[in-house]
């Protein structure tokens, strides 16, 4: 612990003093969730459309990141994949740790990004698609203008979830000499030995941030339902229940079509 008195005067001046490091963990949380958003939804495509192999390799990959640590994946990739492509006369010693660490939050945040999409998608009711079939739409309108705006309005909290769930796991990269608010606050707080006051200000900082991609995504939500009744409640009911409504109107209304035809 440290060797001094707590001073709340220092809570506000090391807050100030992690702000610049707060670029590096922006980068980190932006490039893996941006590159993990693509991985995951060529992981869950096998699935959705039940490709033999690839399905069960995409479950293995879901599995493998999802059920170990992400610290352990990250000392797996920054001391293991080097030594493997050595192998193959490929040299990765000079390569920059912010690169592994890119790789394995992206890795990582795909499987999860994988499970969102999956479960959105499955989500929407199949009556609706076999109902826009049965109007004359093509496979490409049923599910531009059937499924994507449902599965989106019903993934963007879970999604929203993984994203400030990455900006936590940031933490850790650290370990590997990264230098974002984690790692300046370590060393600051080795140099000063006012621990308190430091881990303080990164606490305030992570939930700032935290705090402001939860208003995002709830807007976005928002936005996303503005066209529908129930959006105008967004706050007040729970989320399953607005799910639940919002696909058995959907549901009913092209049974009520596809009756008509």
């Amino acid at each position: 612990m440290g060797q001094h008195g707590f001073e709340i005067a220092y809570v506000f001046e090391y807050f100030y003093r992690l702000l610049p490091a707060l670029k590096v963990t922006l980068l980190i949380v932006g490039s893996s969730i941006g590159i993990g958003t693509i991985v995951g939804l060529l992981v869950a495509l096998p699935q959705l459309y039940r490709i033999p192999v690839l399905r069960r390799l995409s479950q293995l990959y879901v599995s493998f990141f999802r059920g170990t640590p992400i610290l352990i994946q990250l000392f797996l990739f920054y001391y293991g994949v080097p030594e493997v492509l050595k192998l193959f006369y490929v040299d990765l010693t000079r390569t920059p740790a912010l690169f592994f660490v890119i790789l394995t939050y992206s890795l990582h945040s795909g499987a999860y990004i994988a499970e969102v999409i999956r479960g959105a998608v499955s989500a929407v009711d199949r009556g609706q698609v076999e109902a826009a079939y049965a109007v004359g739409m093509n496979g490409f309108q049923a599910f531009s203008r059937i499924v994507l705006p449902q599965a989106l309005s019903i993934s963007i909290p879970v999604y929203g979830n993984v994203v400030i769930g990455n900006l936590k796991d940031t933490s850790l990269a650290f370990t590997l000499g990264i230098l974002d608010i984690t790692g300046k606050a370590q060393s600051m707080g080795t140099l000063s030995q006012r621990f308190i006051e430091v881990y303080i200000s990164l606490a305030a900082l992570y939930f700032i941030i935290s705090f402001a991609l939860q208003k995002l995504f709830e807007r976005l939500e928002r936005r996303l339902l503005r066209h529908e009744p129930a959006a105008a409640g967004l706050t007040k009911e729970p989320l399953v229940k607005r799910s639940f409504l919002r696909r058995e109107a959907a549901s009913s209304k092209w049974r009520r079509k596809e009756a008509q035809l």
